[in-house]
Protein backbone atom coordinates (compact mmCIF):
# COMPACT_ATOMS: atom_id res chain seq x y z
CA UNK A 1 0.00 0.00 0.00
CA UNK A 2 0.95 3.33 -0.73
CA UNK A 3 0.72 6.00 1.93
CA UNK A 4 -0.43 9.50 0.77
CA UNK A 5 2.46 11.18 3.02
CA UNK A 6 1.27 14.47 1.58
CA UNK A 7 -2.17 13.96 2.35
CA UNK A 8 -1.58 13.33 5.75
CA UNK A 9 0.37 15.89 6.94
CA UNK A 10 -2.01 18.34 5.00
CA UNK A 11 -4.68 16.76 7.30
CA UNK A 12 -2.35 17.08 10.10
CA UNK A 13 -1.82 20.60 9.93
CA UNK A 14 -5.08 20.87 11.57
CA UNK A 15 -4.26 18.72 14.81
CA UNK A 16 -1.33 18.99 17.59
CA UNK A 17 1.12 18.35 14.59
CA UNK A 18 0.39 21.63 13.12
CA UNK A 19 0.31 23.61 16.37
CA UNK A 20 3.41 22.65 17.54
CA UNK A 21 5.03 23.71 14.01
CA UNK A 22 6.08 20.35 12.85
CA UNK A 23 7.30 19.66 9.11
CA UNK A 24 8.05 16.18 7.24
CA UNK A 25 11.79 15.95 6.11
CA UNK A 26 12.09 11.67 5.77
CA UNK A 27 9.45 8.63 5.95
CA UNK A 28 10.34 5.10 5.14
CA UNK A 29 9.66 2.37 6.98
CA UNK A 30 13.26 2.75 8.71
CA UNK A 31 13.49 5.68 10.01
CA UNK A 32 11.67 8.94 10.25
CA UNK A 33 13.28 12.50 10.51
CA UNK A 34 10.65 15.63 11.45
CA UNK A 35 12.02 19.10 12.51
CA UNK A 36 10.40 22.50 14.33
CA UNK A 37 11.61 25.61 14.42
CA UNK A 38 11.76 26.90 18.15
CA UNK A 39 9.82 30.05 18.90
CA UNK A 40 8.99 32.43 21.66
CA UNK A 41 5.67 29.59 22.51
CA UNK A 42 8.13 26.57 22.81
CA UNK A 43 9.66 27.87 25.54
CA UNK A 44 9.19 27.89 28.71
CA UNK A 45 9.50 30.04 31.77
CA UNK A 46 13.67 29.71 31.92
CA UNK A 47 13.58 30.62 28.40
CA UNK A 48 14.39 27.09 27.52
CA UNK A 49 12.51 24.20 25.08
CA UNK A 50 9.78 22.75 26.95
CA UNK A 51 9.98 19.32 27.98
CA UNK A 52 6.54 18.51 26.53
CA UNK A 53 7.52 20.06 23.14
CA UNK A 54 10.34 17.71 23.01
CA UNK A 55 8.48 15.02 24.07
CA UNK A 56 5.70 15.37 22.03
CA UNK A 57 8.25 15.62 18.86
CA UNK A 58 9.28 12.20 19.33
CA UNK A 59 6.13 11.02 20.01
CA UNK A 60 5.04 12.10 16.58
CA UNK A 61 8.37 11.08 15.21
CA UNK A 62 7.61 7.35 16.55
CA UNK A 63 3.38 7.20 15.61
CA UNK A 64 4.81 8.53 12.22
CA UNK A 65 6.99 5.63 11.88
CA UNK A 66 4.13 3.46 12.84
CA UNK A 67 2.39 4.49 10.36
CA UNK A 68 4.82 3.74 7.93
CA UNK A 69 5.49 0.20 8.78
CA UNK A 70 1.53 -0.55 9.39
CA UNK A 71 0.32 0.48 5.57
CA UNK A 72 -0.87 3.26 6.96
CA UNK A 73 -3.06 2.55 9.95
CA UNK A 74 -2.38 4.91 12.80
CA UNK A 75 -1.50 3.59 16.73
CA UNK A 76 -2.05 4.99 20.16
CA UNK A 77 1.34 5.12 22.52
CA UNK A 78 1.07 2.90 25.58
CA UNK A 79 4.41 3.82 26.52
CA UNK A 80 6.53 6.79 26.48
CA UNK A 81 10.36 7.01 28.32
CA UNK A 82 12.43 10.26 27.64
CA UNK A 83 15.62 11.33 29.23
CA UNK A 84 16.30 14.94 28.82
CA UNK A 85 20.26 15.47 28.01
CA UNK A 86 20.40 19.07 27.20
CA UNK A 87 18.62 22.29 27.20
CA UNK A 88 17.23 23.60 23.87
CA UNK A 89 16.72 27.47 23.31
CA UNK A 90 16.85 28.53 20.03
CA UNK A 91 17.11 27.02 15.67
CA UNK A 92 15.75 24.46 14.80
CA UNK A 93 15.26 21.25 16.07
CA UNK A 94 15.00 17.73 14.34
CA UNK A 95 13.82 14.90 15.52
CA UNK A 96 14.67 11.14 14.36
CA UNK A 97 12.97 7.98 14.72
CA UNK A 98 13.66 3.78 14.67
CA UNK A 99 11.93 1.34 14.99
CA UNK A 100 13.65 -1.60 17.93
CA UNK A 101 11.11 -4.28 17.67
CA UNK A 102 7.63 -4.59 15.79
CA UNK A 103 4.97 -7.50 16.33
CA UNK A 104 1.42 -7.60 14.69
CA UNK A 105 -0.20 -4.98 16.56
CA UNK A 106 2.53 -3.28 18.43
CA UNK A 107 5.50 -0.99 17.68
CA UNK A 108 8.81 0.05 19.87
CA UNK A 109 10.67 2.17 18.97
CA UNK A 110 13.18 5.17 19.71
CA UNK A 111 13.51 8.63 18.97
CA UNK A 112 16.34 11.58 19.12
CA UNK A 113 16.59 15.27 19.42
CA UNK A 114 19.41 17.24 18.02
CA UNK A 115 19.80 20.62 17.82
CA UNK A 116 20.95 22.46 14.48
CA UNK A 117 24.71 21.96 15.82
CA UNK A 118 24.02 18.21 16.62
CA UNK A 119 23.73 18.98 20.38
CA UNK A 120 21.77 15.40 21.45
CA UNK A 121 18.78 17.17 23.22
CA UNK A 122 16.86 14.18 24.52
CA UNK A 123 16.20 10.33 24.00
CA UNK A 124 13.24 8.63 24.20
CA UNK A 125 11.19 4.97 23.51
CA UNK A 126 8.18 4.36 23.64
CA UNK A 127 5.95 1.29 22.40
CA UNK A 128 2.79 1.80 20.08
CA UNK A 129 -0.84 -0.63 20.02
CA UNK A 130 -2.90 -0.32 16.61
CA UNK A 131 -6.10 -0.38 17.95
CA UNK A 132 -8.34 -3.74 17.00
CA UNK A 133 -10.94 -1.22 15.28
CA UNK A 134 -7.71 0.58 13.09
CA UNK A 135 -8.49 1.69 9.36
CA UNK A 136 -6.04 2.54 6.82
Amino acid sequence: MDIDWTEITSRNEKTFWGLLGLRMLSVDSSHVKLALTVNESHLNSMGIVHGGVLSSMMDQAMGTLVTANKNGQQAVTTNLNVTFLNAMRSGDLVVSAYPMHESQRSMTLRAEVHGEDGTLACIATATFLVPRDSKS
